[in-house]
């Protein structure tokens, strides 16, 4: 079986390769073919799509290579795999651009977000008009793109699986699903917190981070390469238990990371998710933590755009003092835990050794 680098290096080709093709399928359009290869318009388009594309974990893709070893015990990586990995990269691709337009957010990676890009190419070129409005117009058509290539790819994996086609078909469709509904109750939860008890603003956050990470980032993509592999109804329960559980953590690490992680290793900047405003399970312990007064600042300067690095640097050691981040770090303990096993109790075959190595690197990250 192929090693993790090599992996993310046969997934990072095969999207450079398709990003190439569908460059000259638009090149070939006579419409797009002006005085230029392409229509400068288009060109920008492709510009920012590939570097939507660029970089990253490819983790989703991992995990779709390791369920469908443990399905069919192979060795090495065939086409319609790294097409199936190619195909949840691109649909990260496409969330990433939305969410960080959702967000407001100014940078991914360490580059500027799609939007922010996009209106910065509006503001060089002399356009007229608002330059953040064509930003914000141009993300969501390029992350529609995207998910439609997201499509592109998966079919191309299913022609060569025609046995399979239809049940990873239909995990990819509800992956589609879950993740639109995790993040709508995200969104939701930014406005809807105070008119809730406190008492439920845990398994709140819990629920939308199951559903817009714990499924999405590793359950599901696991389920794929096992579905495309024509796993076994066991191997899928054991999948399902393992995946669970890791998901779960990786977006707890997540949370975490965006409140105290590096912005030198994360790319984005301190204390970006308290800007942001993001009501996750770090927020929510926290706050059953606090005395009244540091709730009440909470409350009050959460998802602030103007937060101070002086007021940043108060709220972290206010979430430290209230236990939260102690609370967060065992359950991440404990997910990784149920992890391992699930793994003890079921039959991962050939892909038990490489899904242990990816609780760590799913849960132990420090971007």
């Amino acid at each position: 079986m192929p090693t993790a680098p090599e992996i993310i290096t046969a997934i990072s080709r095969r999207l450079e390769n398709f990003s190439a093709e569908r460059e000259r399928e638009i090149a070939g359009d006579p419409i797009f073919a002006a005085d230029a290869p392409i229509d400068p318009v288009a060109r920008l388009l492709l510009e920012r799509a590939r570097e939507a594309l660029a970089g990253g974990k490819r983790l989703r893709a991992r995990f779709a290579a390791q369920g469908w070893r443990a399905a069919t015990g192979g060795s090495e990586l065939p086409a319609h795999v790294i097409d199936l990995g190619a195909a949840l990269e691109v649909f990260q691709a496409a969330a990433l651009v939305h969410d960080d337009l959702v967000d407001n957010s100014d940078t991914r990676r360490g580059r500027p977000a799609t939007h922010r890009a996009f209106e910065a190419a509006h503001r060089e070129a002399g356009w007229i008009g608002d330059a953040a409005e064509f930003g914000r117009s141009a993300a969501i058509l390029l992350g529609d793109l995207l998910l439609g290539w997201s499509d592109d790819l998966l079919e191309t994996a299913l022609l060569r699986t025609p046995g399979t086609a239809a049940a990873t078909r239909a995990d990819y469709a509800r992956m589609r699903r879950d993740v639109i509904l995790g993040q709508l109750l995200d969104v939701a939860e930014e406005s809807s917190w105070p008119t809730l008890p406190d008492a439920t603003h845990a398994e709140r956050a819990l629920r939308i981070a199951t559903l817009k990470s714990a499924r999405y980032s590793v359950q599901q993509p696991l389920i794929l390469g096992a579905s495309i592999g024509g796993a076994s109804p066991a191997l899928r329960s054991t999948l399902l238990a393992f995946g669970h559980p890791v998901g779960l953590a990786f977006q707890l690490r997540d949370d975490e990371l965006g409140v105290f992680g590096d912005p030198e290793i994360t790319g984005k900047p301190a204390g970006d998710d308290l800007r942001e405003g993001k009501r996750t399970l770090l927020i929510a312990y926290a706050r059953e933590g606090m005395g009244s007064d540091d709730r009440a600042r909470i409350d009050e300067r959460l998802g602030a755009p103007d937060l101070s690095a002086g007021e940043i640097a108060a709220m972290q050691d206010a979430i430290r003092s209230s236990g939260a981040l102690d609370r967060v770090e065992e359950e991440i303990a404990r997910c990784a835990a149920e992890a391992a096993q699930a793994l003890d109790a079921g039959d991962a075959g050939a892909a038990d050794a490489e899904l242990r190595v990816l609780i760590s690197d799913a849960t132990r990250r420090r971007a």
